[in-house]
């Protein structure tokens, strides 16, 4: 069963149907970011009310993760943060004495004067994948500025990225 985004989440990132006076021939009518995108699924930024909620500890180090997937997330680059680099991490969400752990690969190092790292995650202890769903889900809940379900929310979390 698939799931329809109501009209006011898909509105700018929707696809247009093809047809002959259409230059794009149906490709996103949302053309920014990077053509390199490797992401499949949703990324959620890792704050709310303005504060960061979600953290990584890696080492020794507790860094505020910039956003965070399914499948990945984004911190403050370090120097040992290089692509292709592979790291033990702790996942903690703010006020949840619960934490997640994993392996996780450094697969690039973007940005001026804050550079971060995108790291994708490669293998969760346990049923960490599931838990990080769980906080997904609350955490859409949570950020949302309408009401609403867990269900939805759910969706949301699961699908396909919208940018």
């Amino acid at each position: 069963m698939s799931f329809k985004f109501p009209s006011f989440m898909t509105a700018f990132f929707s696809s247009q149907p093809p047809n002959e006076s259409s230059p794009d021939k149906g490709k996103a009518v949302f053309s920014g970011g990077d053509s390199d995108e490797r992401r499949i699924n949703q990324r959620f930024v890792a704050r709310l009310r303005g504060e960061p909620c979600f953290w990584a500890l890696i080492g020794e180090e507790r860094l505020a993760l910039n956003d965070v997937s399914l499948k990945g997330f984004s911190l403050p680059a370090s120097s040992t943060l290089v692509p292709g680099e592979q790291f033990d991490f702790v996942l903690q969400r703010e006020g949840v004495p619960d934490t997640i752990r994993g392996c996780a690969e450094v697969t690039s190092v973007f940005g001026g004067d804050s550079p971060s790292a995108g790291c994708c995650i490669i293998q969760f202890e346990g049923d960490g994948e599931e838990r990080l769903q769980d906080w997904l889900v609350i955490h859409v809940i949570l950020s949302a500025t309408v009401r609403i379900s867990e269900k939805d929310a759910a969706a949301i979390v699961c699908g396909r990225s919208l940018v």
